[in-house]
């Protein structure tokens, strides 16, 4: 039986002594819900793929807290990273350094390059700090459905896989970390998320981003698979495709469907008494939301018809990429 527990000095002995032997906890990030192992054990890190159903080319996230000293864990860290460190940290970005080789191989899916986290939320740096471990923690859901924001999510996936959920409210950030690559020249960002590309040109100057090309490896989570599914049908459409979106809308309705609309504030304005979900106003409100509004819907939809907002840039390049890997019409596995 999984247990959710608030974290407290009980709980977190539990969850220590559950990590020490092997075994993963689920945990609270300002990003999801993270599935959390010992980093230096490889057979712990394996049972996280085992568990969620992860394919095993798939790099894992480290996780420490704010003062656990990184340069045990990679070597070559750029004066910009420093920098970037500095301004954003601990917070949701995530940043992938030449590895020491002293954690598990697993978590890097036998790369050379380590994906560092220091989140930012309190349940969190608790938790990592009374460990003293490197966590090696993807999201805490079973692989290709909607991220978990709660710890409600996590038991919905995980209830019999795993002993322990700590249970640290719902996160407020939403959509995953972003990952940035420091072993270039200049940061490159792997996947994108609520540090967004002008905020990291902001502070140092220079940003690049990483295109995935079919075939090719996987440098971050996120990448190569589908990700972030309903369980339900779904179809995305475009802002400008509104009227499309609420004709299939009607004729599905004609049909005695149980469909629903996910949009922003702005759409909703368009839709009269049409049954939807917002994501809200802003991009943060956006972010925030997307996750659990997907589950939210997916319990009583039979069809989801999501409809980009008429926002880009900044946050919202991580915000379309989950919409888009959830909704979008897709050919990723």
């Amino acid at each position: 039986m999984t247990r959710i527990l608030k974290i407290d000095s009980e709980s977190l002995k539990e969850a220590q002594k559950i990590i020490t032997s092997g075994g993963v906890v689920a945990f609270p990030t300002e990003t999801v819900y993270g599935l959390g192992a010992n980093a230096f054990d490889t057979s712990a890190v394996n049972s996280i793929f085992e568990i969620k159903g992860r394919p095993n080319d798939n790099p894992l996230i480290v996780h420490v807290h704010r003062d656990y000293d990184i340069s045990e864990l990679v070597y070559d860290i750029p004066d910009y990273a420093v920098t970037l460190a500095k301004k954003f940290l601990p917070g949701p970005l995530t940043m992938v350094y030449k590895s020491r080789g002293k954690v598990s191989s697993a978590v890097s899916c036998g790369m050379d390059t380590l994906a560092i986290r220091i989140p930012s939320h309190e349940g969190a740096q608790k938790f990592l700090k009374y460990l003293d471990l490197p966590i090696a923690a993807p999201s805490a859901n079973i692989s290709k459905h909607v991220s978990p924001t709660s710890a409600r999510h996590v038991y919905a996936d995980l209830n019999g896989k795993i002993d322990l959920i700590l249970d640290g409210g719902p996160c407020y950030g939403g959509i995953e970390s972003t990952v940035l690559d420091c072993t270039s020249d200049i940061p490159v960002i792997l996947r994108s998320g609520l540090i967004s590309q002008e905020m990291i040109k902001e502070t140092v100057g220079e940003c690049g981003e990483y295109v995935f090309k079919e075939g090719g490896i996987a440098r971050s989570p996120g990448m190569k698979y589908r990700h972030y599914s309903p369980r339900c049908k779904s179809v995305l459409y475009e802002y400008a495709e509104i009227e499309k979106a609420v004709a299939l809308y009607d004729a599905e309705r004609e049909k005695g469907t149980k469909v629903c609309i996910l949009c922003d504030d702005k759409t909703a304005e368009f839709l009269g008494s049409r049954r939807f979900l917002s994501l809200g106003k802003t991009p943060e409100d956006m972010a925030a939301n997307l996750y659990s509004k997907l589950r939210e819907c997916e319990n009583d939809t039979e069809l989801l018809i999501a409809i980009a907002p008429d926002m880009r840039g900044g946050i919202m390049v991580g915000v379309m990429n989950r919409l888009s890997k959830a909704c979008g019409n897709s050919n990723e596995n």
